[in-house]
């Protein structure tokens, strides 16, 4: 009898590793879908299109970027963590949808550690600090002294509600002390434009939507959110030289649903690793304000547990709030 239960559970074993073998030779099946939760033109649009133009042709299928903005990127996070995990529906997520949110709305209808497996982290991006033009500052030092001397007049732009420009700038003024107005956008590209506009005046968000305007004269860049300066712009002094301890990076990276094959999220992540690992990739993306920063999927799920835990504490201590 114990041959014979070793036998069905052999052939069991053989037909479902036979199964798992079809299921990966035949993904990708038909294009693959991967989710922009914010309109064109932001970095995380930006960041999606280079990877999707990378790895298009080696999958044989069209990479498709679908951009679904508002709610600081929840419906469109919703909709990806509920679809089907066959591989064909991805998103470029990122601190604001994947662990802002989650801390900021609380009847959000999504898990990130249980909704999403985390495929590939893509890049970290710096936060960069900036104003109009008409804005009488040079440096993060002079704008704080400004700000405190004319409180509430000065608009800082955003993403949207929850977004990680919200969330940024927000702790920044806590830690400052200041009194400036939030005025949240349908996503980064809007809210940029109508900084260099000079509608709104402050904004902190990544370097991909900020440095070309910066480059040109558009826009002044005060200072980088990171505790060290950045190969893109090395002449921008952190802001923690000014108020010591803050820190506020970005990190972007490829989710799907939870229950994806495992081998087809390990083809993924070997491939974009592959492609980050490129001078050619790395490049562009250090021309447009990040960094390459492979991962596994293991490490990359890690980090988002972490960031969870870290950003509930400074959301708490700073009293940020929808």
């Amino acid at each position: 009898m114990s041959t014979r239960r070793a036998f069905l559970a052999t052939g069991v074993a053989t037909l479902a590793a036979s199964a798992v073998v079809r299921a990966q030779s035949s993904w990708p099946s038909q294009a693959i879908k991967l989710v922009v939760p914010f309109p064109p033109g932001g970095s995380t649009d930006i960041l999606a299109r280079v990877i999707g133009q990378k790895i298009e042709p080696i999958l044989g299928k069209p990479v498709v970027i679908e951009n679904r903005a508002g709610a600081g990127g929840a419906p469109a996070a919703t909709a990806v963590a509920r679809s089907d995990p066959d591989g064909h529906t991805l998103m470029m997520g990122h601190i604001g949808t994947l662990v802002f949110n989650p801390l900021l709305y609380p009847n959000i209808s999504y898990d990130p550690t249980k909704d999403f497996v985390a495929i590939a982290r893509v890049a970290s991006v710096p936060n960069l600090l900036a104003v109009h033009p008409s804005v009488p500052v040079s440096s993060t030092a002079e704008l704080i002294a400004y700000t405190k001397a004319n409180p509430g007049k000065l608009n800082y732009g955003s993403g949207g509600n929850g977004s990680n420009a919200h969330v940024s700038m927000a702790y920044f003024a806590s830690m400052a002390g200041l009194d400036i107005v939030h005025v949240p956008y349908r996503g980064t590209a809007p809210a940029v434009n109508d900084l260099a506009g000079g509608h709104v005046q402050v904004m902190m968000t990544g370097g991909p939507a900020l440095l070309p305007l910066g480059q040109a004269g558009k826009l002044k860049l005060l200072g980088v959110s990171s505790k060290q300066r950045v190969p893109f712009a090395a002449d921008l002094v952190p802001i923690a030289e000014t108020l010591p301890g803050f820190e506020s990076v970005q990190w972007y990276g490829i989710v799907g649903p939870a229950g994806m094959p495992s081998e087809i999220v390990r083809r993924l992540n070997t491939l974009v690793n592959q492609q980050l690992g490129s001078p050619e990739v790395a490049d562009t993306l250090t021309k447009d304000g990040a960094l390459a920063a492979p991962a596994s999927p293991e490490e990359f799920a890690a980090q988002i547990s972490a960031e969870l835990v870290t950003w509930r504490a400074v959301i708490s201590k700073a009293n940020i709030r929808i």
